[in-house]
């Protein structure tokens, strides 16, 4: 078994999928699987930092640009997304040629990173893709792209009690397993330093436009404010503005030491964030990125269901930070992958 391979590729879409799949290449590592890293960008790069380690595939980018509406902006695309799947196909096909010793794929959200000669594994938690009027379409979509695997993971429990509608469906034709919620992070129990901890992720001109505001917001607040930039560069380096601890970027020790030791998060609602703090037991207030459905149905989603306040980027002030007390934060249990998934690519 120890030479068994596993390719692991997720979407280089922000961090979260590249974070999310931690715990899977962690859990593949554990069970004597050797896991290869396939992805592009900032994606590749933070992994490569996590798992020095660990060879690594460099898969075509699907380029995608991001105008003001983004649902208007990705239509336009889809064939450049289209062109940069089939060539990430060649790309796997190739490897898996090459390397006899590949026993399965698991994509995150990458709809070329499959094989049919081995188990194919695709992990979302987006079974629905919200996109306005067109939603029912778009779900068909990628339901049919989902079909295509032998098995679809959901990060999340059979009661989609993080994901909500995105989880949800009656299609039968996917083979779906729940394994519960994926954090590459574990509750501690630290004294709480920090009064305010600010993750920011996501594209470059959206992370700098909510820097900046929340550098303006914080700028003469009395607490001890730490601003994660989520920029990820050659070293790590921290700075002090207005009193605020700024770092470019954290590694994941350093991250879950930061966030266990913060009284409040404030940061975007993607699903990643989502299960991250569910797990660390925080309270948190989100601001989903502008544009993004996904995100602002999640943050309302959590919301109504008492769970975290939110409020939209050009909306923000400090004071909207007091209706987190009326909200009873983010739990859950941490998810321990079992062993049963393995077996797919034991032909078990």
């Amino acid at each position: 078994m120890t030479n068994k391979k596993i390719i692991v590729a997720p979407l280089n879409w922000g961090l979260g999928h590249a974070a999310r799949c931690m715990p899977i290449i962690q859990f593949l590592l554990d069970n004597a699987y050797i896991p290869i890293i396939a992805s592009d960008g900032k994606a590749l790069a933070f992994l490569q930092k996590e798992f020095p380690e660990l060879e690594r595939i460099v898969l075509p980018s699907y380029g995608i640009s991001y105008a003001k509406n983004l649902k208007t902006s990705l239509v336009f695309q889809i064939p450049k997304i289209v062109k940069a799947v089939r060539k990430e196909q060649k790309v796997i096909q190739n490897y898996i040629v090459k390397n006899t010793d590949v026993v399965g794929v698991i994509s995150d959200n990458r709809f070329g990173v499959r094989s049919s000669a081995i188990p194919s594994v695709y992990i979302t938690h987006q079974i629905n893709v919200l996109s306005g009027l067109t939603t029912v379409i778009s779900s068909k979509i990628h339901q049919k792209l989902i079909e295509k695997f032998d098995e679809c993971w959901i990060p999340d429990s059979k009661d989609n009690k993080l994901s909500g509608f995105l989880s949800q469906t009656s299609n039968k034709n996917l083979n779906i397993k729940h394994i519960g919620a994926l954090s590459r992070f574990k509750k501690g129990n630290l004294s709480k330093f920090n009064k305010v901890l600010v993750i920011l992720s996501g594209i470059e001109s959206q992370r700098k436009s909510l820097e900046e505001k929340m550098l303006q917001a914080f700028k003469t607040y009395k607490g001890k404010v730490v601003l994660v930039q989520g920029k990820i560069e050659k070293s790590e380096s921290v700075k002090i503005k207005n009193g605020i601890k700024i770092c470019n970027f954290l590694l994941s020790s350093d991250l879950e030491k930061e966030i266990n030791q913060s009284e409040l998060i404030i940061c975007r609602s993607g699903y990643s964030s989502v299960m991250d703090l569910a797990v660390l037991h925080k309270k948190v207030f989100f601001i989903p990125t502008p544009d993004q459905p996904e995100q602002e149905y999640l943050a309302k989603y959590l919301k109504e269901n008492s769970l975290a306040p939110f409020c939209k980027e050009k909306d923000f002030d400090l004071e909207k930070l007091a209706q987190v007390k009326n909200y009873k934060g983010l739990r859950i249990s941490n998810t321990k992958l079992v062993t049963d998934l393995l077996g797919l690519f034991e032909g078990e």
